[in-house]
């Protein structure tokens, strides 16, 4: 059975219930949410090749510094660094490093700010250069598979409403959809229930309200769904090496709908690529 319960009279931590949030938090989280924003929309004219995706997270560091915010990922169960970049075939929570990235590649990066409390979680794909056109397309099914599913968010609908219109979309383009990874309840805790799966069915999981607050951030793989981890504990990638992607929005539940709190306030969800037609 699944339990909601007030926000503000919540213990600060995940009991399993799915919290509702009311209009103060939901300015919070738009705070958070666009600084985090923001910080993506900078790294646009960063990431080029040559340039080390420790540089970037140094970078992340820095903007939230100056900002008054703290990278939420930071010595979270051990991680230390300030955001998450997955190149190629990586799937997720890619560590930054020295390594310069090279013409050619695609990367996730993925940003989490604490602002008075509040986390603003989100990750956007930048080509690095010129990029193969397989690859370009695999970004462009993501983002759509994304939008779909925040599309199917509105009051009485279910969480499986999601992930069905995702994982149709992204199927139907001859992609997979990762399933040992999903979106989360978030707020004022980074990972928080309820889990948002990217596949399924119509009327599988919780029923979603008004004030639910929740990442959606689906991974599709231009190959087979299947992921492992590598040896240092962090780093998923595609069991068949092939490319993958992701993009994520923190969203919340409204009367009629969902408001998108990580919108790029540049116009730059997909940098570097052509906005989408239709």
């Amino acid at each position: 059975m699944v339990n909601y319960i007030e926000a503000a009279t919540a213990p600060a931590k995940n009991t399993g219930a799915i919290r509702i949030y009311g209009q103060d938090a939901f300015a919070g989280m738009r705070k958070a949410c666009q600084l985090t924003a923001r910080c993506l929309d900078e790294l646009a004219a960063i990431v080029k090749p040559g340039v080390a995706t420790d540089v970037i997270d140094r970078f992340v560091f820095e903007f939230g510094m100056d900002h008054g915010a703290y990278p939420a990922t930071l010595n979270y169960r051990g991680y230390m660094k300030s955001s998450c970049t997955s190149i190629n075939h990586v799937v997720c929570h890619g560590i930054p490093n020295d390594k310069p990235l090279r013409e050619g590649d695609i990367v996730n990066i993925d940003v989490t700010y604490v602002l008075d409390g509040w986390h603003g979680d989100s990750s956007r794909m930048y080509p690095v250069g010129e990029i193969k056109r397989s690859a370009e397309r695999l970004l462009e099914v993501t983002y759509e598979s994304l939008m779909r599913g925040i599309a199917a968010v509105r009051p009485g609908a279910r969480t499986g409403a999601i992930g069905e219109a995702i994982q149709s979309y992204a199927e139907g383009e001859r992609c997979s959809v990762v399933r040992d990874f999903c979106g989360h309840g978030v707020g004022s805790l980074f990972h928080d229930s309820p889990n948002i799966l990217h596949y399924g069915r119509v009327n599988d999981g919780p029923e979603l309200r008004e004030g639910m607050i929740f990442t959606i951030e689906p991974m599709i793989n231009l190959g087979k769904p299947h992921v492992k981890v590598l040896g240092d504990g962090w780093t998923a990638v595609t069991r068949d090496r092939s490319l993958s992607a992701q993009y994520e929005h923190t969203v919340g539940v409204t009367a009629t709908g969902c408001e998108i709190f990580t919108l790029s306030p540049g116009g730059l969800d997909r940098p570097g690529l052509l906005p989408l037609q239709g």
